[in-house]
């Protein structure tokens, strides 16, 4: 299931580049054209999901799968032993710009708590 209009899936089909980190079957993980932390990289089903919620009532195996392939960015990355962010907006209110599921996979750097008590 794709979308033509969302720029996901066209870096999926290969219509628009981008810097590959991960692929399999059903995943891809590129570069962020925008980084945040040295590094930024994201991580999305090749099938067109809105959110995070939406996958995982559809497809909870690809839910899995995508976390597998954060996991597997962050051992190839060299962060998965001094600690790495995993962040999925949900919802404009959230902050989600593309409304096509992706995971941000951020380390190389220290970051503060997200909610300090």
């Amino acid at each position: 299931m794709t979308d033509t209009d969302c720029i996901f899936c066209k870096i999926v089909a290969g219509d628009i580049p981008s810097t590959k980190v991960l692929e399999t079957e059903r995943v891809l993980a590129f570069r962020d054209l925008h980084p945040k932390a040295p590094t930024h990289v994201l991580v999305i089903p090749k099938d067109h999901y809105a959110n995070a919620a939406e996958l995982t009532a559809a497809d909870p195996q690809l839910a899995a799968a995508v976390l597998a392939g954060a996991t597997a960015v962050a051992e190839s990355e060299g962060i998965a032993e001094t600690g790495w962010n995993l962040l999925a907006n949900t919802g404009a209110e959230a902050g989600q710009t593309i409304f096509h599921v992706h995971f941000h996979v951020l380390g190389g750097k220290s970051f503060e708590p997200l909610l300090a008590g």
